[in-house]
């Protein structure tokens, strides 16, 4: 007989909307070329606590914000952790899978990220600069996020935020990468069109830029975006690194790119789930 296939649980909103993208478009899609290796259940983030023990594999893709459900998923977190459930990201992600605290943490060891502190009291020690951004510690998808003149930072940061100068930058890129290996790159010419994205050929220093942070994470397993913004200077800066549930784009790629990061994908999944069928 032949070996049964894996079964994935592979959890996505596919309600959620998002400015500028669809998020659901890229799940179908994906789902769609997966079926080929995997047997495939979805589901919404509120339910995957209580259906996640009958399946090899977990894969968390488009679910949102997890500020929508906190409750949800802190009750899917502590489940996979007490059950050793496979989680596809690892759910010992550094970056923004653990809130933007890594912001301050990159920012004070001399990381090329946008200069970041939690404190009012610490602007000088940020470049000075006409506009700041406040944003929260557990923000996501630009939720809660200010822009504010020097003299109105301290009333607005209350509570866990950062705080980083506005960087006058050139445009924003994006690195993508399954497990350690880089896939593609986009990036969005005009910066007041984040998301209307084009592919990007990044050169050999972007990508030494990017993998700092890759191998920072430490993942092992899993996607994970490389957010960057070109400072006038030339420069790149991480602006995020997205660990949790990174939207793909794929729909900015041309088709053979699209295909090859699909037979990426896949084959990180199956060896990903081999280890649970097959523990050493």
């Amino acid at each position: 007989m032949p070996a049964a296939r894996p079964r994935l649980l592979y959890v996505t909103d596919l309600a959620y909307e998002a400015r500028g993208r669809r998020y659901c478009d890229e799940d179908i899609f994906l789902t769609s070329r997966l079926r080929a290796r995997f047997d495939l259940a979805l589901c919404h983030p509120m339910d995957a606590a209580a259906l996640m023990d009958g399946f090899d594999g977990v894969v968390v893709r488009n679910s949102g914000p997890v500020l929508g459900h906190q409750q949800a998923y802190d009750a899917f977190r502590a489940h996979a952790l007490a059950t050793g459930a496979r989680v596809y990201n690892p759910l010992t992600g550094k970056a923004d899978m653990a809130g933007k605290g890594y912001l301050l943490d990159l920012s004070a060891a001399g990381f090329p990220v946008i200069p970041t502190v939690g404190r009012a009291e610490d602007l000088r020690l940020l470049p000075a600069a006409e506009r700041y951004v406040v944003k929260p510690m557990l923000g996501a998808d630009s939720l809660g996020l200010r822009i504010a003149p020097a003299e109105r930072v301290a009333a607005l940061a209350v509570g866990e935020v950062l705080i980083q100068p506005c960087v006058d930058f050139v445009h924003e890129v994006s690195f993508y990468f399954v497990d350690d290996d880089y896939q593609y790159a986009l990036y969005a010419p005009d910066p007041e069109r984040r998301w209307e994205l084009r592919p990007y050929a990044a050169t050999a220093a972007d990508l030494e830029f990017a993998r700092r942070f890759i191998d920072w994470n430490d993942l092992g397993h899993g996607i994970q975006r490389v957010d960057a913004c070109r400072t006038r200077d030339g420069d790149l800066l991480l602006v995020e690194l997205e660990d949790l549930n990174p939207y793909l784009s794929l729909a900015a790629l041309p088709e053979e790119a699209r295909d090859a990061f699909v037979t990426a994908f896949t084959a990180s999944l199956s060896r990903f789930v081999h280890g649970a069928l097959n523990p050493a």
